[in-house]
C-alpha cells in the first residue's frame, strides 16, 4: 500500500480541494422524490418521463396513472407507514408502483425478481408488507405461495408487454417458464402452484392505472420518513432491511444532478436494476430530480441494451463492471453505441483498472468509478467528471473516487481509531445519505451504525488528497500461511490477461497453508487459456503467497442481478 504522508485528519476533508464549485456548493433537496416528481410534472408535463422500447409515457400521464394506482391502494387500506413490496424488472410498472406507494404514504420494499419463494417469503414476513406488486407469471408460479401466511392483503400483477408495441423487434422476450426469473443455466424452476386460499386475488396494475381512480390525500411525506426498506443483497448472509429515508434519496439524487453536467430533461438509461439502490437513486432519482427521460429495457441483455443505446441516445447510465464487460464482449458493439453518453459510471461491483483502459481503447469512453452501499443510499464517493481516478502504484487498485462535500469518510483500525492517510483499515461513512439503521434489528443497527456512522465492513485506504481506495470486504480476506491475501488484488492481475472476461478469487481449505488462493474465471468470446497458464501469469506478477495455486474456468461466474460476483457461491463450490 502507499506510505502515509502525514498524520490523520479526515475531518479536514482534503477532497474538497479537488471537487468542482458545483460539487462543493450546498444543496437544498426536496423532502422526497415524490416532491421532485411533482415539480417535474409542473415544469414539463408533456415531456417523456418513461421510454420503454417503442412506448412513451409523459410526465402528466405518469402522474395520472400513478394517482389511480395510489387510489386503488388507499381504497384497499394501504396508508401511511404500510409497506408495499415491489418485485419487478425495469419496466414502467415499477415506477408507477413506487410513485403510487409514496402517494399513499407507504414505504416501498424493493424485491429482487431473482429471489425464489423462500427468499420472498422471508422479506415479506420480515418487513410486514401489506401489498405485493409483481409480474403476473411470477405471481402464478411462486409469489402467491410466498405471500401465504404473511401480512400481504393486496396484490397487483403486471405484464412486461404493457406500455410498448408487441411488434417492436427490440423487445426482449423473457425466458419461459418464468418461475425463476434470470435463473442460472441449468437451474430447476420452482413448480407452478395453485393460488393459495388465503392469498389475495390479484388485480392487473395496468388496468388499475388506467381506471382513473382519484389519488388519496397528500400524505405529507417528510425527509425523515422512511422511503425504502432496502434489503441487502445477501451475498454474505441473510438479507437485512436498511431503512432509507426520503431525504437520503433526494440528497444523493440531487448531488448526482449537480455533479454531472447534464442539461435539464436529459435522457438516463436504466442499466442497473431499479430495485437495486444504485438504480433507484442514480437512475430513477436523478432522472426525476432533473425532469429527465428514463429509458427502460426490462432486464439486462447486451444486444437489447446496445440497440436501446442507438434508439434513445442516452446521456447517462450507471451499471456494474460486469455489465460493461458483457456489452464490450458483444460482437456488434461499436464506439457509436456509446457516442451519446456524457457520463458513464460503474458501481455495485469492483472495477478493474484493466477494464477501464480496455473500454477506452476499444470504444473511446472513460468509465467512472464509484462506491456506495445500500446502507448509505448508493453513492458516498465517485470520480468527478473533470478528473480521472488514480491507480495506487503499490497495489494496482483503482480509486473509487472522492467523497462528496457533505460526506465524511474515515479509515479506522480494529478498535475504531483513525489510521493515518495511506494506511489500510475499515471504511466508515457519515453524512445525510446514511440510513438510520436496519428494520427491526436494533442490535445489528447498534453494531453497524455506532453514533450514526456507518461501519461498512469494507477494507480500504485514503491518500492525502482524499482519493478513496477499496481493497476488499473484511470477511473475504484469505489467510495463506499467515499472510493476508486480498482477493481484489489477485483479480485485478487476472483482468490484465487478454483472455480473461470475469475473475473471482476465494480462499479454499489447504492442509499445509490453512487456506490457499483459488481463482475462478470466465474467458472472453473467442479467447482461450489454460488454468496453469493463468496461474503462472499471476505468479510472475505478484508475491508467491498471493498467486492462485488453482484456477477453474467456468462459462460464466454466478452474480446477483446487480452484477456482484457471488464469491460465497464459489467458495461453497470449493
Amino acid at each position: 500500500m502507499t506510505q502515509p504522508t502525514r498524520p490523520s485528519g479526515y475531518a479536514s476533508k482534503p477532497w474538497l480541494g479537488l471537487l468542482s464549485a458545483a460539487q462543493r456548493a450546498p444543496v437544498s433537496p426536496p423532502p422526497s422524490l415524490l416532491h421532485a416528481f411533482r415539480e417535474a410534472v409542473a415544469r414539463a408535463p408533456g415531456r417523456t418521463a418513461l421510454a420503454y422500447f417503442d412506448g412513451r409515457i409523459g410526465y402528466a400521464e405518469t402522474d395520472a396513472l400513478s394517482d389511480s394506482v395510489a387510489g386503488h391502494l388507499a381504497a384497499h387500506g394501504i396508508g401511511r407507514g404500510d409497506r408495499v413490496a415491489v418485485m419487478l424488472q425495469n419496466t414502467p410498472h415499477f415506477v408507477l408502483a413506487v410513485l403510487a406507494a409514496w402517494k399513499a404514504g407507504a414505504v416501498v420494499v424493493p424485491l429482487n425478481p431473482m429471489y425464489k419463494a423462500g427468499e420472498i417469503g422471508h422479506i415479506l414476513r420480515d418487513s410486514g408488507a401489506a401489498a405485493l406488486v409483481c409480474e403476473e407469471r411470477a405471481w402464478t408460479a411462486y409469489a402467491a405461495g410466498a405471500a401465504r401466511g404473511t401480512a400481504v392483503r393486496v396484490a397487483l400483477t403486471a405484464s412486461d408487454r404493457d406500455f410498448q408495441s408487441r411488434n417492436d423487434p427490440r423487445v426482449f422476450a423473457p425466458a419461459e417458464p418464468d418461475a425463476a426469473p434470470s435463473a442460472a443455466p441449468g437451474a430447476v424452476p420452482e413448480p407452478a402452484t395453485a393460488e393459495p386460499a388465503d392469498a389475495p386475488a390479484p388485480a392487473d396494475l395496468t388496468a388499475v392505472a388506467r381506471r382513473g381512480h382519484p389519488a388519496p390525500p397528500d400524505p405529507g411525506l417528510t425527509a425523515a420518513d422512511t422511503a425504502l426498506i432496502s434489503y441487502t443483497s445477501g451475498t454474505s448472509g441473510t438479507p437485512k432491511g436498511a431503512m432509507n429515508p426520503h431525504g437520503a434519496l433526494t440528497h444523493n439524487a440531487v448531488r448526482q444532478v449537480t455533479g454531472h453536467p447534464l442539461p435539464e430533461g436529459a435522457t438516463y438509461f436504466a442499466l442497473a436494476p431499479l430495485f437495486h439502490i444504485t438504480g433507484m437513486v442514480c437512475e430513477l432519482g436523478a432522472c426525476l430530480a432533473n425532469a429527465g427521460t428514463l429509458v427502460l429495457a426490462h432486464r439486462f441483455d447486451a444486444g437489447v441494451v446496445l440497440d436501446a443505446f442507438l434508439a434513445h441516445r442516452p446521456a447517462y447510465t450507471v451499471g456494474p463492471a460486469t455489465a460493461f464487460m458483457a456489452l464490450a464482449a458483444h460482437p456488434e458493439a461499436t464506439a457509436d453505441h456509446f457516442a451519446s453518453f456524457q457520463v458513464l459510471s460503474s458501481g455495485g461491483a469492483p472495477l478493474p483498472p484493466a477494464l477501464v483502459e480496455r473500454l477506452r481503447a476499444a470504444y473511446g469512453f472513460y468509465l467512472r468509478n464509484g462506491y456506495g452501499l445500500t446502507e448509505c443510499t448508493a453513492p458516498c464517493a465517485s470520480v468527478p467528471v473533470h478528473l480521472e481516478a488514480p491507480v495506487d502504484p503499490a497495489s494496482g487498485t483503482l480509486s473509487v473516487g472522492l467523497p462528496g462535500a457533505d460526506t465524511l469518510v474515515r479509515i479506522l483500525d480494529e478498535h475504531g481509531a483513525e489510521v493515518p492517510f495511506g494506511e489500510t483499515g475499515e471504511i466508515a461513512v457519515r453524512g445525510p445519505q446514511v440510513a438510520p439503521g436496519y428494520w427491526g434489528l436494533p442490535a445489528d443497527t447498534a453494531k453497524a451504525f455506532p453514533d450514526g456512522e456507518l461501519r461498512t465492513g469494507d477494507v480500504g485506504f485514503m491518500d492525502a488528497d482524499g482519493w478513496l481506495y477499496v481493497v476488499d470486504r473484511k470477511k473475504d480476506m484469505i489467510n495463506a500461511s499467515g499472510f493476508k491475501v486480498w482477493p481484489r488484488e489477485v483479480e485485478d492481475v487476472l483482468y490484465t490477461h487478454p483472455a480473461v472476461r470475469e475473475a473471482a478469487v476465494v480462499g479454499v481449505p489447504d492442509p499445509y497453508r490453512g487456506e490457499s488462493v483459488k481463482a475462478y474465471v470466465s474467458l472472453r468470446p473467442g479467447a482461450s487459456a489454460e488454468p496453469h497458464e493463468l496461474s503462472r501469469y499471476c505468479a510472475a506478477r505478484i508475491a508467491a503467497y498471493k498467486y492462485p495455486r488453482e484456477v477453474e474456468i467456468l462459462p460464466v461466474l454466478p452474480k446477483t442481478t446487480s452484477g456482484k460476483i457471488l464469491r460465497r457461491e464459489l467458495r461453497d463450490r470449493g
